[in-house]
């Protein structure tokens, strides 16, 4: 998917060093679930997200204690941009900012007074801090919930709207609005609503989807289904689960919707049929197998494992590389080109072979493999 064509335009929104929003790539967060004062334990967390692959951390920083877990994470010179989780405490933001976070999500309605937000929006302003406005079902206003009578998508909107409005007083837009939902069709519609009213990149997010298998599908089908209309400039899969799974699920639907530049190997296979000849399902999980053992996950290309000549060369054309499956061997292909015939034993070998051997160009699976 070529998603610059379709993406919704927003303002560019620098979290340390990297940019959200504009035509910058859509970035992945996640959020440690240690306690935050342990700063050994959370930055040990934040270590190992950065290498599943994340791109944005989140932290919660529920007082001043935790606070100073920023600190050390700045000072140790860690790079992955950091979010402060902050709710009420107005007094905790200010401080973050003083350590040089990249990014706080608050909500400006929950922190008190005008002066309150102004403060934090004058210490956010010095810094190029942004804040990342965070709305979900639970936490509406009152005054909103009873204008709706439940967490409606119009409802989870305006309160977006009504936050952002609170930090445009003070000439702050350097914003970012998340808006989520347990309800996935909800999430949608509210998400909807606000790209048309507002300018800002959104993060997007089903919250509460539940555990690695019932989150993943959710958020595939929340974040997914937005992601293909052009909204989202960053998101998160929030699973009930160690949160570097939640990179790995989001890098699921990165790879699902074919993202241009950002997708990596993409396994296309037939579910098999009466005219399967070859052990397809076994060959299929021992060859994702071979893919994580060799680190190629990354690489972008299409890989087919076809049951039959019927479904290979054919229906696979668009595939980089793949194999077609017959009684005890199995026809090797590129871009619908049949290069030659391989014995049944050396169908995983050749093509993880052909994958290490993939760097600039995908001409690279062309040629004889005598």
């Amino acid at each position: 998917m070529n998603y610059r064509e379709i993406r919704r335009k927003t303002p560019e929104v620098r979290i340390g060093k990297l940019c959200i929003g504009g035509n910058h790539p859509i970035a992945i967060q996640s959020m440690t679930n240690t306690d935050t004062r342990d700063a050994e334990a959370t930055i040990a967390q934040i270590k190992a997200l950065a290498s599943a692959g994340c791109d944005i951390v989140r932290i919660t920083v529920p007082d001043m204690e935790a606070a100073e877990t920023v600190r050390i994470i700045k000072e140790q010179g860690i790079t992955t941009p950091i979010v402060a989780d902050i709710h009420f405490d107005y007094k905790v933001a200010l401080k973050c900012a003083e350590y040089g976070v990249d990014k706080i999500r608050i909500n400006p309605g929950n922190i008190g007074d005008d002066d309150r937000v102004k403060a934090v929006v004058d210490a956010c302003k010095a810094k190029n801090i942004p804040i990342r406005i965070g709305v979900n079902s639970g936490s509406l206003e009152k005054h909103i919930l009873a204008k709706y009578g439940a967490p409606t998508p119009e409802a989870l909107c305006e309160s977006g709207l009504y936050h952002a409005a609170l930090l445009e007083k003070y000439d702050y837009r350097n914003i970012v609005i998340s808006i989520k939902a347990s309800t996935v069709p909800d999430m949608i519609a509210a998400n909807r609503l606000l790209a048309k009213a507002c300018p800002y990149p959104l993060h997007l997010g089903v919250t509460e989807a539940g555990g690695a298998e019932m989150g993943l599908v959710k958020s595939a089908v929340g974040i997914g289904a937005l992601l293909c209309e052009g909204i989202g400039d960053t998101f998160r899969v929030s699973l009930t689960a160690d949160p570097v799974k939640e990179i790995d699920a989001a890098r699921k639907i990165i790879n699902a919707l074919g993202i241009e530049g950002q997708c990596g190997l993409q396994i296309v296979s037939c579910p098999t049929c009466g005219r399967t000849k070859i052990d397809l399902i076994d060959l299929h999980t021992r060859f994702e197998a071979a893919v994580k053992a060799e680190g190629l996950e990354n690489i972008p290309v299409k890989v087919a494992l076809m049951g039959c000549i019927v479904n290979g060369p054919g229906e696979a054309r668009e595939a980089d590389l793949g194999i077609a499956g017959g009684k005890g061997e199995a026809l090797l292909f590129s871009k619908g080109e049949i290069l030659c015939k391989i014995p049944e034993e050396a169908i995983i070998p050749t093509l993880i072979d052909r994958l290490k051997s993939f760097k600039h160009t995908k001409e690279a699976f062309k040629g004889d493999l005598a």
